[in-house]
Order: structure tokens, then sequence, then C-alpha cells
């Protein structure tokens, strides 16, 4: 076995010499060979495995929503997520605002509900990519998180103990995503595609737009919210829409579940419209320990924070910019994110109804609401959102929602 010193001399050589796409899957299997590897009975499925894994940002709620619509389209999808640390919300620590949602399965019970609801987003076990964890922790205070191989390794380590056979990757670039620079983005989407099409599983990387929070809202409890309204189309947030139909039209057409793009957005809206997405999402709720009637009554279950209020605009114009990860980082003062692994969080607690780039304000429009445990921290994120939007006089064009889509490494 390893040694801890070991681990850190040849994660640092890594970091300083780099890798090649051929080495990376080699440590990828490795990685994935230190536990257990799940291996469907295709025949008992009436579709594809396919997945997918976003590198993180702010307001990214978009796992609640794919997951059950891709279900609902006839993949299966064994989701293994994260929790967030940092600017960044964790898309179980989302799921956890849910009472009674239980993310620890042994993977016996993970693959059951993966075979009958269509899908499970659920933590990482011990027994799936367990070096990942060794070796994760070993990075965390080494210096070495931001090499784009271990990053890759990591990632891929865990979706091939999936037993994938189709994987999108959404890698966010701007101010609010780890990959901050384009150039980073690119490096880390083309390196995924490469070492995932190594190690035999097909993947497309999509680089999407994190100058803004995606939703129009971050925090745990007021994403599960986001994603029911979203779902049952009460209220479907376009920005949301686009982001959530570019990733499950690529893997439709990759898992050959559709023959093109047309066919697999069509596909994917029809889950909406017929509410089949809505159940597929109930349903999992419900096999992993929540509630039966989340959807219905969500303000019964969801926590839901004891001060309200919002933040006003003292100036007329449009907003030109937007610093999200100071928003993600204001949801960590509130007590709705972490700064250690072991730091509980408030599910309550977060920010609602944001303004958009170029969104045209005056004095007095609201630019977003705080939720908060008690005033003095309300009052401090609602300087924060005020310090965060800048407001000028031009108009303001955002990037493309999508940046770059990345089918093979070139």
């Amino acid at each position: 076995v390893a040694t801890e010193g070991q681990v850190a001399a040849f994660t640092m050589a890594v970091l300083l010499r780099g890798m090649d796409a051929r080495e990376c899957s080699t440590l990828s299997l490795a990685m994935r060979d230190s536990g257990d590897v799940l291996s469907w009975e295709r025949a008992q499925l009436h579709g594809p495995v396919i997945d997918k894994h976003s590198s993180g940002g702010v307001g990214d709620c978009v796992s609640l929503m794919l997951a059950p619509m891709l279900a609902a389209c006839g993949g299966h999808v064994p989701m293994i997520s994260g929790r967030g640390l940092g600017h960044s919300g964790g898309t179980l620590d989302k799921l956890c605002s849910i009472p009674g949602y239980c993310v620890q399965l042994d993977s016996e019970r993970f693959q059951q509900v993966v075979e009958t609801v269509g899908c499970a987003i659920v933590g990482q076990s011990k027994s799936l990519a367990p070096a990942d964890g060794r070796i994760y922790a070993v990075r965390d205070v080494t210096a070495t998180v931001e090499s784009v191989p271990l990053i890759t390794a990591s990632i891929l380590s865990k979706k091939l103990a999936a037993g994938l056979d189709a994987l999108v990757m959404d890698v966010k670039t701007g101010n609010g995503a780890f990959a901050a620079t384009p150039e980073m983005a690119r490096d880390l989407a083309d390196s995924i595609v490469r070492v995932a099409s190594l190690a035999g599983v097909p993947a497309v990387s999509v680089i999407t737009d994190m100058d803004q929070p995606l939703a129009p809202c971050a925090g745990n409890a007021l994403e599960v919210l986001e994603a029911i309204a979203y779902l049952t189309g009460k209220r479907r947030d376009p920005n949301l829409h686009e982001v959530v139909l570019a990733l499950g039209s690529e893997l439709l057409v990759m898992a050959a579940m559709a023959g093109d793009q047309a066919t697999a957005r069509q596909t994917l809206e029809t889950t909406l419209a017929d509410g089949s997405a809505t159940e597929c999402f109930a349903a999992m709720v419900a096999a992993l320990g929540g509630p039966n009637d989340l959807i219905d009554r969500p303000d019964t279950h969801l926590p839901v924070a004891p001060i309200q209020m919002p933040a006003i605009a003292d100036e007329k114009g449009i907003v030109s910019h937007i610093d999200a990860r100071a928003l993600g980082l204001s949801v960590v003062a509130l007590g709705g994110g972490r700064v250690r692994p072991d730091d509980n969080i408030d599910s309550s607690v977060g920010l609602s109804e944001l303004v958009r780039l170029g969104d045209e304000v005056m004095p007095g429009t609201e630019l977003g609401w705080v939720h908060a445990r008690d005033k003095l921290e309300a009052e401090q994120a609602i300087r924060s959102i005020l310090s965060a939007v800048t407001i000028g006089s031009e108009q303001v064009k955002p990037l493309p929602l999508i940046r770059e889509i990345r089918r093979s490494a070139g």
C-alpha cells in the first residue's frame, strides 16, 4: 500500500510534469479498480446506462432535472454526486434538504433503484473508487488540486466504476467556475473526452457559461424548489432550460437513443410536457426515503429560512457584470455552504429571484432576495449582492450559454 508521502510525491510530479492521455487513462482505470465496479444485467434494462457530470458552479441544479428527464426517455442514470465546497454548491447538499432522502446507499440498493426508477442521485460509497478519496485528501493539503490530469482521473474513476455506456461533461467557465479561463476549460473538456474514450466510454464535453449564476437562485432548498418548478412547468428558467437540453441531447445522440440533436431535444421536451420526468423525479425521491408528495407540497417539506429580505437597486441602468463567485460565497457566509469538508450546512438559506446580465433596473428594483437565519446575516448578504452586481449604462449582450462542444479532443 502506498504511503501518504508517496502519494504526495506522485501528485506533485503529475502537477509539475503533466500526463498524456494514455497515462491518465491507466491511472483512471487503476483508481476505478481499487473498489467495486458496477456491472449491469443489460437484459434487465430497457435502455443504456448514461450519466452527466458538472465541474461545478453557482446555481447549477441541472442534475436534479436532467437525471429524471433522461430516465423518462428510457435511459438509466446512476449518478454519483458530490457535496459542495467553497463557492460552488453540491448536488448532494441540495438533495439533503429533502427530509428523509438517503444519499448513502450500498451498491446493490443503488443499482436496484436505477433499474426500477431509471435514475438515482447518491453520494460516493466507500466501496466505489476508494483510491480517489485517498488521493484527493492528499491533493487537498499539497496544493495539487488544480492538476487537469488529476481532476480527470478523479472524475472518471467514479464514472467508470458506475459502468457507463456514455458520459456528458458540463465544463463551466467564467468568474463563477472552477475553470475561470476558456483555456483551462478547454484543457479539462478535451482531457475528459480523450481519456474516457481510451477507457472505453464515449464522452462529450460541453463548455458552458458561468459568468452569472445558472439558475436565478443559489442555495440548497431553493434550488430544489427551482427544479420542481422547472419539471412541473410552473416556472422554467430559459438559461437552465438551454443547458439541460444541450447536455441531454448530446447524451441521447451518443447513446443512440435519438438520431440527431433536433429529435433528441424534442424527446426531452416531451418528458416535460407529458409529466413523465416529474414522475421519475418523484419516484426517485420516494425510493430514496423522501416524502411521497414532495412535488405537490414542496413548501411543507423543504426548510424555509425565517428571514427574507430583498436587495434593492439605488440607481438606474443595465446589469453589466455579475460576480457569480461572490454570490456563491455569500451563500456560504449565510450558512448554506462549506469552508471545510466537515462543516454543517443550513439547507434553508440562500439567494433567489436574482437579476440577469442585461436586465434593466431602476432605483427600487429588487436585485434578488436573501433567505437568512437572522437579520444581521441577511444584511451582510444584501451588501454582497449590491457589490456583486454592477449596474452600467451600456447595453450588454451576455456571452452565449453554450460556449463550445468538444466531441472529440482536437
